[in-house]
């Protein structure tokens, strides 16, 4: 049963400090009181829109556990509002909350196209896989509105370099003529998110996506173009969505998914404080028992930044999903492979056309 003190439609309950910011803001009681009385919000709990204008977009992946070289992302910040999201702590790079700043105020950059092709245009890159998103969902309801991932994908077309999708939103649908293009030369693969079966979990982790009968149904008509599709099963959360494990694997293969990942949830920096805060709001009788089993997984605590192990976990419950895991490759992804992108053709279109000679 949701807390009285719920805030639905959000999946942060709270806004917490900038560990960069010498000031913090906080609301006193005597004016959440008069707000109270006067029948007033506190807050407007409506999405804001930011443009902001980088210099570059495509960043250099360094870590060891992630299994990409290059990303970009069109928007920082993210409306879906994953309570678990790893990206949360950068929001508080561009001076804003990690809690509910990163839902309600997304930075969007409407010159991404732009930096994208000047970049891979450059005669000292050399292609290789970028991924749409490395940080935030670049299909968010933001690209509705600004379609600036569509654009870079036609960037990518036109030049013929291969680029990476993840997403958890139907929306990725849309530009299925872009994806088959590109996918005729080998040059696009999804990946599609998918965290549990029961739409009330979903709607507790991730309260702003799409149902899980639309991203199986995104899968199948993907897959059905021969796009391929690989699925994140992530994160897995002990006591919430661990034990969906094998029937999730299940699902998406019988969808079309070539192949899965997953990783065991970590709350690193603000993150722990928001996620222990949301628990004991939307699920109060089992928060401690999550809370718990999860720090069994990170050594006992919430915040794990350990290479190698911060997204596999340790312990008898790690062992077990991961165990669980084999097994659902075993037994539904026999013979299936997600394949290697095409990195031999973007050096002929470098100048936006086949070179004759």
């Amino acid at each position: 049963m949701l807390s009285k003190d719920f805030l639905k439609g959000r999946g942060a309950q709270q806004n917490t400090s900038n560990r960069f910011l010498k000031h913090v803001y906080e609301m006193r009681e005597d004016f959440l009181e008069f707000c109270r009385l006067e029948g007033e919000e506190v807050e407007s709990n409506k999405t804001q829109y930011i443009p902001i204008f980088p210099k570059t977009i495509v960043n250099k992946v360094d870590s060891p556990d992630v299994g990409m070289m290059f990303s970009m992302n069109p928007y920082q910040g993210c409306e879906h509002g994953c309570v678990y999201c790893y990206a949360r702590n950068t929001h508080e790079y561009w001076g804003y909350s990690a809690g509910l700043d990163f839902e309600r105020r997304v930075l969007v950059k409407k010159s991404a196209p732009e930096l994208l092709e000047a970049k891979i245009k450059h005669k000292n890159w050399k292609a290789q896989t970028i991924v749409l998103s490395g940080n935030t969902d670049c299909y968010q309801p933001a690209e509705q509105k600004f379609e600036i991932t569509r654009k870079c994908l036609e960037v990518f077309l036109k030049y013929r370099h291969p680029v990476g999708i993840i997403t958890k939103n139907a929306l990725v649908l849309r530009d299925l003529d872009i994806l088959k293009e590109l996918n005729k030369h080998q040059l696009v693969g999804v990946n599609i998110s998918v965290t549990s079966l029961l739409e009330k979990t979903r709607r507790k982790l991730e309260p702003r996506t799409v149902s899980i009968q639309k991203r199986l149904k995104t899968i199948q008509v993907l897959s059905e173009n021969n796009i391929p599709v690989n699925a994140m099963l992530a994160p897995m959360i002990p006591g919430i969505n661990s034990h969906e494990l094998l029937p999730l694997a299940k699902a998406v293969a019988d969808h079309g998914v070539l192949s899965f990942g997953l990783t065991v949830v970590r709350l690193n920096g603000a993150i722990g404080q928001i996620f222990a805060d949301w628990i004991k709001k939307a699920m109060p009788d089992s928060a401690e028992k999550v809370l718990h089993q999860i720090q069994e997984c990170h050594g006992g605590t919430l915040n794990d930044s350990r290479f190698g192990t911060r997204t596999k976990g340790e312990g008898k419950i790690a062992e077990q999903i991961h165990e669980m895991a084999g097994l659902a490759r075993k037994r539904y992804f026999k013979g299936r492979s997600f394949p290697q992108l095409n990195t031999e053709l973007h050096q002929q279109y470098k100048d936006g056309q086949m070179k004759l000679f």
